[in-house]
């Protein structure tokens, strides 16, 4: 499946680096590429994510990175994989998030 980036998505990536960058910089970029690869793992293994609680729907499911959430959603009929956040964990999805 071809993998695609929500702008909301790729903004949360960017903040999380720049974020990780005001300490450690060399960490930030290792982080981000991390989550990028685990990104990637969606579009190979669309259903090895767990269903996102919030929601309980068979096509939004998330990746679990540290303490970072990946959230992606399915569609099987365009074979894409939309990343649609990317978040610290023990916030919850807001409706509209997505």
């Amino acid at each position: 499946m071809k993998l695609i980036w929500s702008a909301r998505a790729w903004n949360d990536l960017i903040e999380i680096g720049e974020f990780i960058a005001q300490s450690a910089p060399e960490n930030a970029r290792r982080f981000v590429q991390l989550l990028l690869d685990r990104a990637k793992q969606s579009s190979q293994f669309p259903l090895s994510g767990r269903i996102v609680p919030e929601y309980q729907e068979e096509n939004l499911r998330e990746l679990i990175e540290g303490s970072y959430r990946i959230v992606y959603e399915i569609d099987a009929k365009k074979k894409t994989i939309t990343v649609v956040a990317v978040f610290e964990g023990r916030k919850k999805i807001r409706k509209g998030d997505e």
